[in-house]
């Protein structure tokens, strides 16, 4: 506040704000502010890249492992006769909608594989939502009687069917249960390969009593006594020779020293 002279009334000074113009900063002034907001830009630029790049990744993940827009749809089987695809679709257990991205095809293979007629079974991806499982069906090779059924077995002595009817065309072992009894199934399976189609054709049966009491009968009411499961190609040269022999048995348990009665 100013007194004026003479006593009157004092005078009110009046403040204004003023906006100071682009002049009244110095040029030098106005460049190194420029240049401190560039810095910061650049520098916050790759973590604003950074952190974009993480959320698009974190997205795609989320929508390949983790949601269904990518889930399983259709699944294919391929291979199959002695179980249906049904069956395989079964054991394979694979939920429609599951992530295709996230499934372990070792596990889920593993669970078509324990089906008693699959040797193999391979599981692939069919993107964008399909599984495709291959089966490899087991070979029968014999039969083996229990009670009023037929046990049918592959090159490995497994079983994996069960018929009310013998195949005129697979021939017949004679064991016990070749379910506790594996091994001696598939020592039978062998030495009935390694069979010459002469021998093969007058197979009657084979026996297991043992695991080196194996013995073929033929028909005519010949018997081969084979011992193990051992040197069968051996065993089977000297069998075929001495077909046209006498003689009811031919022990080819040693086929060096080889005895025909």
């Amino acid at each position: 506040m100013t007194v004026r002279p003479g006593g009157g009334a004092p005078e009110r000074r009046r403040w204004t704000l003023v906006r100071a113009g682009s002049d009244a900063m110095p040029s030098s002034v106005r460049r190194f502010m420029r240049r401190a907001r560039r810095r910061r830009l650049r520098a916050a630029l790759p973590w604003a890249v950074g952190a974009g790049s993480l959320a698009v990744l974190g997205l795609l993940a989320w929508a390949i492992f983790g949601s269904s827009l990518l889930g399983v749809r259709a699944v294919t089987v391929d291979g199959a006769s002695l179980v249906s695809p049904g069956e395989v679709r079964e054991a394979a257990a694979v939920r429609t909608g599951t992530p295709l991205a996230g499934l372990d095809l070792d596990a889920v293979a593993a669970r078509v594989g324990a089906l008693p007629a699959v040797e193999k079974a391979t599981v692939t991806r069919d993107w964008p939502d399909g599984l495709s499982i291959v089966v490899v069906e087991r070979t029968a090779e014999a039969v083996i009687p229990q009670g009023r059924t037929f046990l049918v077995v592959d090159r490995f002595g497994v079983v994996f069917q069960e018929l009310t009817r013998r195949p005129a065309h697979l021939p017949l072992v004679r064991l016990a249960d070749p379910r506790h009894h594996p091994d001696a199934a598939k020592g039978a399976v062998a030495v009935i390969a390694a069979l010459s189609p002469a021998t093969r054709r007058q197979l009657v049966d084979l026996s297991v009593a043992g695991p080196a009491q194996i013995s073929l009968r033929l028909s005519g009411g010949r018997t081969v006594v084979w011992g193990d499961a051992s040197r069968n190609a051996d065993k089977a040269t000297v069998t075929t020779a001495l077909l046209q022999r006498d003689g009811k048995t031919i022990d080819v348990s040693d086929p060096e020293v080889v005895t025909i009665r």
